[in-house]
């Protein structure tokens, strides 16, 4: 990979993308090729855009500055984001995130209102939403295409999982064009942010608890301001927004894309710093626009078997869709830490693909203990906690910890109702178990699954002890 690997970041002008009938030209397979080795190297490359269309995206983003910069200084409880699978279709508007100092504006046709005459409280969203969302809509189906044919996969083959083009009535966008803010000064979140050192030695401020992954075949971000970061096929942190032009944004591959390719094409781990906005005025802006499958679909690798690749055991059954997206990374990945794949250079003109599979390390380390406990926790709310709020039709918004640490002492709190309907257990505050002490997750799998700790007391007495688990690899 050393010898043939791309030097930087690939860049591509969208025009190169763009197929046409008949033999490809030479521009074409030149554009596929470097973005599709930019993706095995980096997991990520850059897409050129037309002088009009980044003009669009630019006018776009100012807009974005203005919306958010407008917004009150701590967001009511209704519009706190909580991180509901099952709702991946159906957010539209305004939501925040806190805890991570994050502001979302989510566009998606069918479901968010773009205009209201009637309603004098309506309140007007970024301009040109749905100029952007049709603009990079049709840029990710291209790249989409551009990798199946790297592939070697027949022409469209994902058009049974994507959106009708254009929409059929009363039907909802599965894909949204998300408009971000981060860490906007005037915001007053929770502001837990993780602490983390870059390669260089220096200090770098991330808003994300973990590395985020997509759940998106193709995800396309362009942003104001550099602070995007993209794990490599060496396991480093690349800084990929940070000399982007004016006419240019970022593509990566997400979760399903993995799923639909049996893992020949891996999803990108990403993070965004925001230790490098001090002093402005308005935060770090972005637009973010993701390719979803339908969620009445099937995920399944039919297309790759019939182009003649490897299939392995994971991805032999199709998977739904909504079931997929309810899915830990955990699970959908089958392993701690999933492999890249090699895309190496095409010689003597041919563009089909010479993809070598890095062997699996059977000898992968368990899970930590205090992950593991996170972990069960977050499952016991999604099947357990949920079930009994659907069946008392009780909708869960759930506190910041810093504030319910008061609201568990008080008879007359926002939660109050909620916990007691719920049965939530007493002293431990109602916020998601990603974000509860070890101590209290530990009661609050008592409450819901009686008799937990006791087969996991070795774990327990890790945690407590604060010792680092001693388990070693089979």
């Amino acid at each position: 990979m050393a010898g043939n690997g791309l030097p930087a970041l690939g860049r591509v002008k969208l025009s190169d993308l763009i197929p046409l009938e008949g033999l490809p030209s030479d521009s074409y397979k030149l554009s596929v090729s470097t973005l599709s080795q930019s993706l095995a190297q980096y997991s990520a490359a850059i897409i050129q855009l037309s002088t009009s269309d980044g003009a669009l995206l630019r006018s776009s983003i100012e807009s974005a500055r203005l919306y958010f910069q407008h917004k009150p200084s701590y967001p009511p409880a209704d519009v706190i984001h909580s991180d509901d699978s099952r709702e991946w279709c159906k957010t539209s508007g305004y939501h925040a995130d806190p805890q991570q100092w994050q502001e979302n504006y989510d566009f998606r046709p069918g479901l968010t209102p773009i205009e209201s005459s009637s309603d004098i409280e309506f309140e007007f969203p970024p301009a040109g939403l749905s100029d952007i969302f049709s603009l990079l809509g049709r840029a990710a189906r291209d790249i989409l295409d551009a990798i199946s044919y790297y592939l070697n996969l027949r022409s469209s083959p994902f058009t049974d999982i994507l959106d009708n083009v254009p929409l059929r009535n009363r039907e909802t966008s599965s894909s949204v064009l998300s408009v971000c803010c981060h860490a906007r000064p005037s915001f007053q979140g929770a502001q837990h942010h993780g602490l983390t050192a870059q390669e260089d030695g220096q200090l770098g401020i991330f808003s994300d608890h973990e590395h985020q992954v997509d759940r998106s075949l193709v995800t396309i971000v362009k942003s104001d301001k550099p602070g995007l970061h993209v794990r490599d096929f060496h396991g480093h942190w690349v800084l990929v927004d940070g000399d982007l032009g004016p006419q240019e944004a970022i593509v990566y591959p997400g979760l399903a894309l993995y799923q639909a390719t049996a893992g020949y094409i891996s999803p990108a781990l990403h993070r965004t710093d925001i230790g490098n906005q001090q002093g402005g005025i308005y935060g770090r802006c972005s637009l973010s626009f993701k390719l979803m499958p339908k969620s009445m679909t099937n995920l399944n690798c039919s297309e790759m078997r019939a182009a003649g690749h490897g299939v392995d055991d994971q991805f032999q059954l199709p998977v739904p869709v909504d079931d997929f997206m309810q899915r830990s990374t955990d699970q959908l990945l089958n392993r701690n830490n999933f492999p890249t794949f090699n895309f190496p250079t095409a010689q003597e003109g041919s563009m089909k693909p010479m993809m070598r599979r890095r062997k699996s390390n059977s000898r992968s380390k368990p899970l930590p203990p205090s992950k593991r406990l996170r972990l069960e926790a977050q499952r016991v709310l999604k099947e357990r906690v949920q079930d009994i709020a659907d069946k008392k039709g009780i909708k869960l918004r759930f506190c910041t910890l810093k504030d319910c640490e008061n609201h568990i002492q008080s008879l007359d709190s926002p939660c109050t109702n909620i916990r007691m309907e719920i049965g939530w257990p007493p002293g431990v505050p109602f916020v998601h178990p990603h974000d509860l002490p070890n101590k209290a997750k530990i009661g609050f799998l008592e409450t819901y699954e009686p008799g937990w700790s006791a087969t996991h007391d070795m774990e327990l007495s890790l945690i407590d002890s604060g010792q680092p688990s001693q388990h070693t690899a089979n």
